[in-house]
């Protein structure tokens, strides 16, 4: 570089390299894959706090259960906490803790079995929402649920539709527990920032 400036001691030579190093410029910006936007541009308005309170009805038992194991560990048979159990879960979300009471979504996704010492499980999953306002909106949740801890925290950690840009905690709270079955009866208080 230092060589092409010191042969640029004429306007032309001089004029040449700067064109040519705006061009590479040019180049550059025209080829990057982001850029900064205005919030305003996506719609994006002011930010609300919002608490949604319902429960999540976990069935491992039955003719049509709503959670079902996918893999496991050879060793998992022989664990106390049951680790390395994969379960994929299509689970209902209602306004109250009776399975006959009104539908506002399912907890879709994962939950694993990932302590050797206690049942805590590594949870994956979106809150599909059916009802109201948030017909059709999602909220992403990635955490760990100590299932026997009293109340558990796992994070907010994204949605979309009416939850684009969301983040947040879920608070879930054993509301019942059939230690026969498995089945499980979790209230859940979500507090979730959104616009």
């Amino acid at each position: 570089m230092a060589k092409i400036f010191a042969y640029a001691t004429g306007s032309f030579p001089f004029l040449l390299i700067v064109i040519l190093f705006s061009s590479t410029l040019t180049t550059a910006k025209s080829d990057s894959f982001s850029r900064n936007l205005s919030p305003k541009t996506l719609g994006v308005k002011r930010e609300k706090l919002s608490h949604l309170q319902f429960y999540f009805h976990d069935i491992v038992s039955g003719r049509n259960p709503t959670a079902v194991p996918v893999a496991q560990a050879d060793s998992t048979k022989r664990s106390l906490s049951s680790f390395g159990l994969v379960t994929m879960m299509d689970d209902p979300l209602t306004v109250k803790p009776e399975i006959s009471s009104k539908l506002v979504g399912r907890a879709q996704g994962i939950y694993a079995s990932a302590s050797q010492s206690d049942l805590s499980f590594l949870m994956a999953l979106n809150f599909v929402f059916s009802e109201g306002k948030y017909n059709g909106s999602t909220l992403s949740i990635l955490g760990r649920n100590s299932v026997f801890s009293g109340v558990r925290e796992m994070p907010v950690v994204g949605g979309s539709g009416l939850f684009r840009f969301a983040r947040g905690y879920a608070q879930a709270k054993t509301h019942d527990l059939d230690f026969k079955t498995g089945d499980a009866v979790v209230e859940y208080n979500v507090y979730v920032f959104h616009y």
